[in-house]
């Protein structure tokens, strides 16, 4: 039972020689390789620490099954060679008797270690799973509350150097024990005990190794940092050692400094300066930003309250992206922007209108509506980026460019909503304009301060209305032309149906003022002989109107109850066979029948924009009778009409 033991302990050191040096391999890893590599590199990792976690507790399943395994594994042999003696040799009962209580007392404790053995077994199973599942969060009593392997970045003359330690940390006494692994031959490396002042997880882009944080202590100066084994390893580190997030807000804190005073226009003219004396020729300026640590210790340097403005931009340690990328940071975290809020509106109509004249004189005129600081500031910033455009072959920076960087930095607004990003382009639009006109903007204030009104675009007229005979049926309006009708029922007695009830009926010449005969005969709606000159525009509807309730149905004339002689005329040629609607048509308006006129009267002739009358039936007609005036008068309402 030895000899799988220590195998399985060659095992266990192999293993771990295995796992170690992959897990130092792993840590001299760049942060700068490509994520997959770094991805497929943790995952190695994890699958030898997994192995090796397997390893040790198969080792020490081992041992505790061997330790075990003694208790009864020596006993249990000899009780059954004593067992089988005894059986085999017949002893005598007497002997048999005198051994039975001390057989029976080691039955039962060997019973009981078996049982003893068999329980620790499912627990040592249940801990090997536990293990399995949450390693390194388990804390024994009087252990320390985190310990395990750190590497410590320590600096030497010649370079930087990382060193392997066991750390052990107390959390309540806040104390680390540090104990060197390199032991080099000859040299005396002993115990560090730190106590431990702050915590802090170190930023991803300030240093090359991964799974970094810095901690400060009472006995060194400084910073000291500490590298974990991973990313969740250096979660319980800090964890144990309440560790912090780095902060990453601005480096402009108090009010004073978000302001235009004296500090901030000393800072952007110094930065001006250090541009224009550099760097105006190199290409992106102001496109590409620097690194955010140099241009927050550059801030911070800058409006440091013990001694603001003691920088000297133009010494080596600062370069031309870090002097911009602070130049736009101060701008952008101005309590209000340089063109202010209250102007933002208009500035951003201005650039809305595309007549060119007025958004020139409107944002010429705003400009001289700002503050006295912010006109000074603009004016600064906007020649300076003139002198940059003018190198724009060198720098490849155009005033469209510029305009693109420092529209939302010059004029951001209030409230970030989508109209305001929708804005974004006006606003560059605004920064184009100053940089385009800047000598004519700042050579002096408009004559008239008010912009001018933008012109209304010209819209064309339209001049007539076009005349259409429609030929769906109308719907029934107000008798607003009862008047006329009236005024004119001697003429309106003069219709004459004209053939078919389907299309419009052309007008034709006036008739006698005496009514037609065959107006009763059904489906021939009459033709009017002098329209209303006020319902000539639209020909169709005088036409509809009349047919609706210019005249009443024909049904008095058709019951021969008729009062006046010359309607019976009439009658008598009702009675006649109504001739086709073709024929008819033809008849009523041939031209034989006298026309008799009153003194002066013009005949007039009337013609639908479409379609031409017809042409007049050469058949002759039988002269009608004349009728006096007042007998027209009279029978107006009876006169029978085609519904």
């Amino acid at each position: 039972q030895l000899s799988p033991l220590q195998e399985r302990k060659k095992k266990f050191e192999k293993d771990g020689e295995k796992f170690y040096s992959m897990l130092d391999r792993h840590l001299h890893l760049s942060s700068k390789k490509k994520e997959s590599q770094l991805q497929e590199a943790d995952l190695q990792v994890d699958k030898e620490r997994h192995n090796f976690f397997e390893s040790s507790l198969e080792y020490v399943y081992q041992i505790q099954e061997v330790q075990e395994s003694k208790k009864f594994s020596i006993v249990e042999p000899v009780l059954a060679f004593l067992h089988s003696l005894f059986t085999y040799n017949n002893l005598t009962v007497e002997l048999t008797q005198d051994f039975l209580p001390y057989k029976q007392q080691l039955q039962l404790s060997l019973q009981n270690t078996r049982n003893h053995f068999s329980s620790t077994r499912e627990e040592l199973e249940d801990l090997k799973k536990r293990m399995k599942e949450a390693p390194l969060t388990c804390k024994l009593p009087g252990q320390p509350t985190i310990e395990g392997y750190l590497y410590t970045q320590e600096k030497w003359a010649l370079g930087i150097s990382w060193v392997k330690y066991y750390c052990q940390y107390e959390k309540e006494a806040k104390t680390l024990r540090m104990t060197p692994m390199d032991q080099k031959p000859g040299a005396k490396q002993g115990t560090l005990d730190l106590t431990l002042k702050s915590c802090v997880r170190r930023k991803t882009d300030s240093i090359d190794k991964r799974f970094c944080f810095d901690i400060e202590t009472n006995e060194r100066s400084g910073t000291i940092t500490l590298q974990a084994l991973s990313e969740a390893n250096r979660r319980l580190w800090m964890e144990a050692m309440d560790g912090k997030e780095p902060i990453y807000h601005s480096p402009i804190t108090k009010q004073e400094e978000m302001e235009l005073n004296e500090v901030g226009f000393k800072f952007v003219r110094k930065c001006i300066n250090a541009v224009e004396t550099k760097g105006i020729g190199t290409e992106g300026i102001y496109r590409t930003v620097g690194s955010n640590i140099q241009v927050q210790k550059l801030l911070n340097a800058f409006f440091d309250p013990k001694c603001p403005g003691d920088v000297d931009l133009q010494s080596g340690d600062w370069d031309i992206k870090t002097i911009t990328s602070s130049l736009k940071f101060y701008l952008r975290n101005l309590s209000e922007p340089v063109m202010t809020y209250k102007l933002h509106k208009e500035l951003v109509l201005a650039a809305k209108s595309e007549n060119l004249d007025y958004r020139l004189g409107a944002i010429h005129a705003l400009v001289y509506k700002l503050p006295d600081k912010n006109r000074e500031m603009l004016e600064l910033l906007i020649q300076h980026l003139v002198n940059i455009c003018e190198h724009s072959r060198e720098n490849l920076m155009s005033p469209s460019n510029m305009g693109v960087i420092f529209g939302p930095t010059l004029m951001r607004a209030q409230e970030d909503t989508v109209a305001a990003m929708m804005n974004i382009k006006f606003q560059n639009i605004v920064v184009e304009i100053l940089i385009e006109h800047f000598g004519k903007i700042y050579s002096g204030p408009p004559e008239d301060t008010t912009a001018p009104p933008v012109p209304p675009p010209r819209v064309a007229a339209r001049r007539h209305k076009p005349i259409t005979i429609s030929k769906r049926p109308l719907r029934e309006r107000p008798v607003f032309f009862g008047a006329s009708v009236e005024e004119s029922g001697a003429d309106r007695h003069g219709q004459t149906p004209n053939g078919s009830t389907d299309a419009p009926k052309p007008l034709h010449r006036s008739r006698l003022p005496t009514p037609w005969p065959g107006g009763d005969e059904p489906g021939r709606p009459p033709t009017e002989g002098r329209p209303d000159p006020r319902a000539e525009p639209d020909v169709g509807k005088l036409v509809a109107r009349l047919q609706d309730g210019g005249v009443k149905p024909a049904g008095k004339a058709a019951n021969g109850v008729v009062a006046i002689p010359a309607l019976r005329t009439s009658t008598l040629q009702a009675r006649r066979p109504a001739p086709r609607p073709g024929i008819y048509g033809r008849e009523g308006e041939c031209d034989g029948v006298p026309k008799p006129r009153s003194h002066g009267e013009k005949p007039v002739i009337t013609r639908p924009p479409v379609r031409p009358p017809d042409p007049p039936c050469r058949a002759p007609v039988p002269p009608r009778l004349e009728q006096r005036p007042d007998l027209i008068a009279g029978t107006a309402e009876e006169t029978p009409s085609s519904v």
